[in-house]
C-alpha cells in the first residue's frame, strides 16, 4: 500500500492497552480526572505489551555480543532477533540493514555522516528539525532546501523540477557551490508531518529522485506508528524513525536501508563492537579492520532494551492489524475535524487541504488565544495533554501562519485576534491507543473555552504559561 493512500472501509477494532490510561490527575478547579494524552507526535505511551515484553525479559538481561555466558548469549540473540523483527515490520530487501541507533534524529545524523564526498541534498523546508538539519554539519555537502508545496503534485513537481535542474551545465543554479563535478544526490522526505498529519507522496516523490539518479531517505518517525512502511513497495533507499514514538519509550531508534554508502563511510562512532580487529603498527600507531554490517556504526554497548522494545511495538502493531488500527484512527481524526469545524473562532493548519490523506496529527490556531494559554487551560482545567508552539519545525508553521516572528506572545494576552496572526499553534495528536472519550472530552473542552473563556487565571513562568492563585 502506498502511503499516498489512506482506505477507510476497514475494521475498527479498539484501542489497544497503553501504560498511563487510568492516571489520575488533578483540575485546578477541583477534583481528579484520567489524563487524556494527546501528544501522541511528541512520544507515545508505551503499549501494555511493550511494557510486560520488557518487564519478562529483564531479569535475565546480559551483555550483547561476545559473552560466553548464557544471560549473554541470551541477550544477544533477543538483539538479534529484533533486527530480524524490525526488518520484517518494515518490508527491507534482502541486502538491506538495519542499524540500532538512539532516534531518528540519531540517524538522521548517522546517514548525513555517512554521505559521499560532494553529496547534493534536496529537502523540503516543511521537514521536522530533524530531518532539516543534519546535512548541513558536512562541510563538503550542498544542501538545496524546496519550498513548501501547496498540494501533494505539487511536492512531486517542485522535486522534479530541482532535480532536473541538476543536471549538468554551464547554467545550473544547483552545481556544487564548491566547484567541480556534481557528486551523488540524496532527496529527503517525511513520511506524515508532525504538524499537520498530512501524509506525503512516498512512492511518487522516489519514482522521481530514481529516475534522475538521485537516493531517497524517508523520515517515518510520525509515519510509522499509524500506517505501514515498506520500503520495498515505496522504493525508498532509508528510512528512519524513533522507538518513542512507537509505543516503545525506551530511548531507541532505526535507520534501515540500502548498505553501500553505509559500508563504505567511516563508523560513526569508533569504539569496541564496530571494529572486527584491531593491531599495534611498528610505528606505534594502530590498524583497524572495521566491520562491514551494522555493527560498523553500533560501537558500544547497545540498548538491548530499546532495541527488544521497538520489535515488541512491531509486532504489537502487527498482530493488532494496521488495517483495523488505520480505520479507527481514521474515525477519530473524523471526529476532531468535525467539532473543530463547528467553531468559527479555530483554524486547522493544512498545506494540502482538508481531502488529504492524514495521520493523527493536526494543529490550529483559536482566534483571540494565546496558544500557550489555550494548552494550559485545557491540560490544569480539563486533564488534557496537548503541546503548543512551534513543533521543531520551525519553517513549515512560519509558512502556514504566515511568516509570523518567533517572540510568544505573554499568557493571557491574545494571539491571534480575527484578521491576525498567530504567533505559535496547538497540535493534538492520538494513536492506537486513544480511547472516544479522550478526543470527545478534547472536542469539548475546545468548544467550552471559545465560548466561555477559561475559569482560571494563568501566568507566563519560565516562557510557560502556568495557572496562579492571585
Amino acid at each position: 500500500m502506498s502511503a499516498s493512500t489512506v482506505a477507510t472501509d476497514r475494521p475498527v477494532c479498539a484501542p489497544l492497552d497503553v501504560l498511563g490510561r487510568d492516571v489520575l490527575v488533578p483540575l485546578v478547579t477541583g477534583g481528579e480526572v484520567d489524563y487524556a494524552a494527546l501528544d501522541y507526535a511528541a512520544s507515545a505511551p508505551a503499549l501494555q505489551r511493550v511494557w510486560d515484553d520488557v518487564a519478562a525479559y529483564a531479569p535475565y538481561y546480559g551483555s550483547v555480543h561476545r559473552g560466553a555466558g548464557y544471560l549473554s548469549q541470551l541477550s544477544t540473540d533477543l538483539f538479534e532477533n529484533a533486527r530480524t523483527t524490525i526488518t520484517r515490520f518494515l518490508g527491507c530487501r534482502d541486502d538491506d540493514q538495519v542499524i540500532f541507533t538512539r532516534s531518528t534524529t540519531d540517524s538522521l545524523n548517522l546517514l548525513a555522516a555517512a554521505l559521499p564526498h560532494s553529496t547534493q541534498v534536496f529537502v523540503f523546508e516543511t521537514e521536522h528539525h530533524a530531518s532539516l538539519l543534519p546535512w548541513e554539519q558536512r562541510d563538503d555537502v550542498d544542501v538545496t532546501y524546496l519550498d513548501a508545496p501547496r498540494t501533494s503534485r505539487q511536492a512531486v513537481d517542485i522535486l522534479e523540477k530541482a532535480l532536473a535542474a541538476r543536471e549538468p551545465s554551464p547554467s545550473s543554479p544547483l552545481r556544487s557551490s564548491r566547484g567541480g563535478s556534481i557528486g551523488p544526490a540524496l532527496v529527503c522526505v517525511t513520511g506524515a508531518s508532525n504538524v499537520t498529519g498530512e501524509i506525503w507522496p512516498v512512492k511518487e516523490l522516489a519514482a522521481v529522485a530514481h529516475a534522475h539518479g538521485a537516493r531517497i531517505v524517508l523520515d517515518a518517525a510520525q509515519l510509522a506508528p499509524h500506517h505501514p512502511v515498506d520500503l520495498a513497495e515505496l522504493d525508498v533507499d532509508w528510512a528512519a524513525f524513533s522507538g518513542h514514538k512507537l509505543y516503545a519509550p525506551f530511548g531507541s531508534g532505526v535507520l534501515a536501508g540500502r548498505a553501500d554508502w553505509l559500508r563504505e563511510a567511516d563508523p560513526y562512532l569508533a569504539g569496541g563492537g564496530a571494529s572486527r580487529t584491531v593491531a599495534r603498527r611498528p610505528d606505534g600507531g594502530v590498524d583497524v579492520a572495521w566491520h562491514t554490517t551494522a555493527a560498523r556504526h553500533e560501537a558500544g554497548s547497545p540498548n538491548v532494551i530499546g532495541a527488544y522494545a521497538i520489535a515488541s511495538a512491531c509486532q504489537a502493531l502487527t498482530d493488532a492489524g494496521f488495517d483495523a488500527l488505520v480505520a479507527r484512527e481514521q474515525e477519530l481524526i473524523a471526529r476532531v475535524r468535525t467539532g473543530l469545524a463547528e467553531v468559527p473562532e479555530v483554524r486547522i493548519l493544512s498545506l494540502f487541504g482538508d481531502d488529504a490523506p492524514r495521520v493523527g496529527v493536526l494543529s490550529f490556531v483559536v482566534d483571540g488565544w494565546n496558544s500557550s494559554h489555550f494548552a494550559a487551560a485545557l491540560s490544569a482545567e480539563y486533564g488534557i495533554g496537548v503541546r503548543d508552539g512551534l513543533f521543531c519545525a520551525h519553517p513549515l508553521v512560519r509558512t502556514l501562519l504566515g511568516g509570523a516572528p518567533d517572540a510568544p506572545a505573554e499568557c493571557g494576552a491574545p494571539e491571534a485576534a480575527p484578521g491576525e496572526r498567530a504567533l505559535n499553534a496547538v497540535r493534538v495528536s492520538f494513536g492506537a491507543g486513544t480511547p472516544d472519550e479522550h478526543v470527545d472530552r478534547f472536542v469539548r473542552a475546545v468548544k467550552e473555552l471559545v465560548a466561555d473563556g477559561a475559569r482560571w487565571s494563568y501566568r507566563t513562568e519560565d516562557g510557560r504559561c502556568v495557572p496562579y492563585t492571585a
